[in-house]
């Protein structure tokens, strides 16, 4: 997929310039404050792109600006138990800031909709900060709202605990 001199594909995990792409553009994000504000781990930079094709249910989209990678996608497949249909986190959106409000996240969004809906999935799910609002404006424009089953029961909120 190509648009204003940007093209996006599927990530090969294989394909030692898509996984140096993979590592710097994860980098980068991590690095923003959007992503936490620290660079990823030497272990992390080591063992991710083999971490991620060891899992047939994880799969990413790169986009480049003619030879320089500027974006990715990360997504996770998981399952839907009341759909009993597959569903797919995106898990990490993530666009060089040079290259911000170019539409990118866009273009690669629409290709991870394209592999989830070739997987057979039911849906995409998401996590973005609240703060992150030019995020939560592309995110709500292409399709994404907040998650509820009972309105009385209110929305869905994303929560961790640390191992």
């Amino acid at each position: 997929m190509s648009a204003n001199g940007i093209a996006t594909l599927r990530a090969d995990y294989a394909n030692p310039a898509h996984a140096a792409a993979l590592v710097m553009l994860l980098d980068a994000y991590a690095s923003d404050p959007a992503g936490g504000g620290q660079g990823l781990s030497d272990f992390a930079k080591a063992h991710l792109v083999s971490g991620l094709a060891a899992r047939p249910q994880a799969y990413s989209v790169l986009a480049f600006d003619g030879d320089q990678p500027v974006g990715l996608v990360n997504c996770i497949e998981g399952f839907s138990t009341f759909a009993c249909k597959p569903l797919v986190n995106v898990h990490d959106v993530a666009v060089l800031a040079s290259h911000r409000g170019r539409g990118i996240a866009e273009l690669m969004l629409a290709e991870c909709e394209a592999v989830a809906r070739e997987r057979g999935a039911v849906k995409l799910t998401l996590e973005v900060l609240s703060g992150n609002l030019p995020a939560v404006r592309l995110y709500e424009r292409i399709g994404f709202a907040g998650y509820q089953l009972d309105p009385g029961m209110g929305t869905a909120r994303f929560m961790q605990k640390w191992l």
